[in-house]
């Protein structure tokens, strides 16, 4: 009971300071709007008034948190989901890209770090362009993959599979790099006196001693996948998907609905990392260590 509340207590106390702090922003970032439209109707306006409308606004800068959890409830439990006004519809198109491009990444790492870690030419050559092409702005490379991918008569799920494919290869490669060569000089000497083929030592030695680096990479790489697809969701004016639940609210003045659609993606993101999570232990415990 004790390490338990000494776990929640920390989290509640950061979350309560959280929520106090964005009250008070609340009041101060809507505060201009109430007080200009009292002064265009020629009247004056207390400042308890002033903080009671700042916190129903239709369209404000900065919405209240009931207001967020309102849209959330609205949008996921009150539509239905195969409605176009639905978030659990938009969250579906946005995550069905968003493992697509994961399961290509991840590929894509697990490949390059295992021919970067057997050839030396490829560590020298490769590794270099690797860490080279995530100093490209995300924003900058999706428009062009869209438009060649468009060119060609490849749109949908693809595109967007592909920008998350991009940003998720990166960290599994660089894990699965630090995995390969973690196990000590003297278990791979000692691999070689049982006269142990490199196949051999990479699925006993190499890829057991990756497995923590790998899983640890994969729950950042999820969690930029469903960036990415997002990302390749904004320059397309994509109709459905998170992206879009943005872009509309953007176009619209709809704060409300753009923070929705925000606070469900990082929810979304926070599931994807908890499974990658369940699986990393459910690995490990099969393996005979401890998470």
């Amino acid at each position: 009971m004790t390490n338990l509340r000494a776990r929640i207590l920390p989290v509640l106390t950061v979350i309560l300071a959280i929520l106090i702090v964005w009250h008070v922003f609340v009041v101060i970032l809507n505060a201009p709007f109430v007080r200009d439209q009292a002064a265009r109707a020629g009247e004056t306006v207390s400042f308890a008034q002033v903080v009671e409308q700042t916190f129903n606004q239709e369209r404000p800068v900065l919405p209240a948190p009931h207001q967020i959890i309102a849209e959330l409830w609205d949008t996921t439990i009150d539509k239905p989901i195969t409605s176009k006004r639905s978030l659990v519809y938009h969250a579906w198109v946005t995550l069905s890209a968003t493992l697509a491009g994961f399961g290509m990444g991840t590929a894509l790492g697990i490949l390059l770090a295992i021919g970067i870690v057997h050839n030396r030419a490829m560590d020298k050559s490769l590794m270099p362009w690797v860490i080279a092409s995530q100093t490209i702005p995300i924003i900058a490379v999706a428009p062009m993959i869209i438009v060649v991918l468009n060119a060609i008569g490849i749109s949908g799920l693809m595109p967007k599979a592909l920008i998350s494919t991009y940003l998720s290869f990166f960290p599994v490669v660089v894990g699965m790099v630090k995995g390969l060569r973690s196990p000590d000089a003297i278990l791979i000497d000692l691999m070689r006196t049982y006269y142990a083929s490199k196949t051999q030592t990479f699925w006993k030695l190499r890829m057991p001693a990756a497995m923590p680096y790998l899983f640890t990479s994969l729950k950042v790489a999820i969690a930029i996948s469903l960036v990415g697809a997002i990302v390749g969701e904004l320059p397309t004016g994509a109709v459905a998907g998170l992206g879009a639940r943005l872009l509309s609210g953007s176009y619209y003045g709809q704060t409300v609905q753009i923070w929705a659609a925000l606070f469900m993606a990082a929810g979304l993101a926070a599931i994807l990392v908890a499974l990658i999570g369940v699986a990393h232990s459910a690995v490990l415990k099969r393996m005979g260590e401890r998470a």
